[in-house]
């Protein structure tokens, strides 16, 4: 199968594309470079069959022609980013996703396959019962709601030769090439190994359901393989039943692990409410009973000793790694614009990137 992925080059692509070419298919990937100097040192990258430079907002139907599933990885990826433009965050990952979808229609692709996410689902704080793909949305961010309008746009397309799935992944964890620290896991861990302090800057009841960038990269791929009874037009929770958590638990999690190679390890829980309002715990069954060839492997605990061996072979990391924007997806956008390699819409202003 000839798959274009979306988005390759940030945290996610790197490995979904490893794993794609692992199962045998061809792989284009369409990235426009945003994070392409973020590449890890230490990690190893799996190059797509063949790189599309290009701006999602300006994808070709040159690019989707003779495509037969489509993984659409590519949009500003998390709330901090709504927040730098709100509407920039509807273009890109509503407006583009719309359009791809078309020209994809349009050119015969068969299966689109949409990373979507469980922040759909928002503030649930009234709710104790987890809740699956049926539950009403409540997004409170500029991202969130991106994905809902595109859920609702695509699956307005759906026909007989015209399949999306969307995929409402949970938060996400795990060590990529283009790995980041602005994500809650890896946050906390980066904190707890460079300073010995776990600090949590919220009173930690807020709940989280995790996924590691391994299992969101296998679902994706069993969504685009599977018979299209089984996925046609579909939403599907991408996590474990296991693994919804407080925000505490969490750090509780960071604490024991990196304990193990620190020694003693604080925990800080500052009691803040916060500016994130997010709070949910998610029912994972469908997509565990009925998405052929899903089985996630990922626990918390084994995603912390991976964040572990990461710093082990980073040695030198300290703790303004939270904000260095190799690893930071917000500060790399901000850096590129305050360089003038792009401009305020996000638009190469000059030479590639």
């Amino acid at each position: 199968m000839k798959v274009l992925v979306t988005g390759c080059a940030g945290y996610i692509g790197p490995v979904m594309i490893r794993l794609l070419k692992g199962r045998g298919h061809e792989v284009v990937g369409l990235d426009i470079g945003y994070f392409r100097e973020c590449l890890d040192d230490v990690q190893e990258i799996v190059a797509p069959d063949r790189m599309i430079v290009r701006d999602i907002r300006e994808v070709q139907a040159s690019d989707v022609v003779g495509v037969d599933s489509i993984i659409h990885l590519s949009a500003l990826s998390n709330d901090p980013m709504g927040q730098l433009k709100p509407e920039l965050t509807a273009d890109i990952n509503y407006s583009a996703t719309v359009r791809l979808a078309e020209l994809a229609k349009e050119n015969g692709v068969s299966r689109f396959v949409m990373a979507s996410s469980c922040s759909i689902y928002g503030a649930a704080h009234g709710s104790n019962e987890a809740l699956d793909e049926t539950a009403p949305f409540n997004p409170v961010s500029a991202y969130a709601v991106s994905k809902v309008r595109s859920e609702d746009a695509l699956l307005a397309m759906a026909d007989d030769d015209f399949s999306p799935v969307f995929m409402r992944n949970a938060t996400a964890f795990g060590v990529s090439p283009r790995q980041r620290f602005d994500l809650v896991l890896p946050n906390l861990m980066a904190w707890a190994m460079t300073t010995g302090v776990v600090r949590v800057m919220s009173d930690g009841t807020p709940w989280r359901p995790l996924v590691h960038i391994e299992d969101i990269s296998l679902a994706a791929i069993c969504a685009a393989e599977a018979p299209r009874e089984a996925v046609h037009a579909q939403a599907f929770n991408v996590g474990r039943n296991d693994a919804n958590y407080q925000i505490s638990d969490i750090a509780e999690a960071v604490r024991d692990a990196a304990a193990k190679v620190m020694g003693d390890v604080a925990l800080e829980v500052t009691g803040e409410a916060g500016g994130d309002a997010r709070s949910y715990r998610v029912d994972f069954s469908k997509a565990l009973a009925g998405l052929p060839g899903f089985a996630p492997r990922w626990t918390l605990g084994m995603g912390c000793e991976e964040l572990v061996a990461w710093f082990a072979a980073h040695p030198d990391a300290t703790a303004d790694i939270v904000e260095q924007r190799r690893f930071v997806r917000l500060a790399q956008l901000k850096h590129l614009m305050e360089t003038e390699r792009v401009d305020g819409e996000l638009r190469v202003s000059g030479a590639p990137l």
